[in-house]
């Protein structure tokens, strides 16, 4: 019995250390490696996404994006505390956002793991978002953001999205189109930027007078 529970012990540590190894060679590889596909992408029958380098996409998207989605990206540190909610009597498993998710949550969330509401998938997530904002930096998780966010239905990319909505690449995006872009990011599936409703137009017109006064994102592309 002694023995068995030592293998046990033992399979335990060498599947966390795999685990742990594997991650953190994985995170070290994206910070210089364009990520072409994710978990996300691969459960989608149809794609379109093109990568390309931050500084061939607009900063009007880069400041766009952190107007609708995450005011504080370049000074926090991967979470909004005053987006939790913590239950004290059921610690980590319970801490849930209470509205969208960080960029860099976000991002870990894309490039390292399949679509899951579970606590073990949160608790990944967390751990995925220490080490990309430890290892990658600020420019490097807003590039892969860029690159790998779906922004219309299985349209991932800037580049994509800018080619099949607005006939023109990432990198020419004017203030205007790319805070309609962001107006699909909460149901790409249902909202497209190629063709605004009513109710994404009033979206563009918050974000465009957001993007004024948040701080600003100099890490893009082009700003004409």
């Amino acid at each position: 019995m002694k023995k068995r529970l030592i293998r046990i012990v033992q399979w335990t540590r060498n599947i966390i250390v795999f685990f742990f190894v594997l991650s953190l060679l994985s995170v070290l590889l994206y910070k210089y490696v364009p990520v072409y596909y994710t978990p996300q992408m691969l459960t989608r029958s149809h794609i379109s996404h093109q990568w390309r380098p931050l500084s061939d996409i607009s900063q009007h998207l880069a400041q766009a994006v952190v107007a609708s989605e995450d005011n504080f990206f370049l000074i926090h540190n991967g979470f909004n505390m005053n987006r939790f909610s913590i239950d004290s009597t059921k610690l980590f498993r319970s801490m849930v956002l209470t509205e969208n998710k960080t960029i860099s949550q976000q991002t870990a969330d894309a490039v390292f793991l399949f679509p899951g509401r579970s606590w073990i998938h949160n608790s990944l997530e967390t751990y995925f978002t220490i080490l990309i904002e430890f290892v990658w930096g600020k420019k490097r998780i807003m590039e892969i953001y860029l690159n790998t966010k779906e922004m219309g239905d299985g349209i991932f990319g800037a580049e994509a999205i800018a080619e099949k909505n607005f006939q023109k690449p990432a990198t020419l995006l004017s203030t205007a189109e790319a805070a309609l872009i962001t107006t699909a990011f909460p149901n790409p599936k249902a909202f497209n930027s190629g063709k605004p409703t009513n109710y994404m137009l009033k979206q563009q017109a918050k974000i465009i007078s957001l993007m004024a006064k948040i701080i600003p994102v100099e890490m893009g592309g082009s700003t004409e």
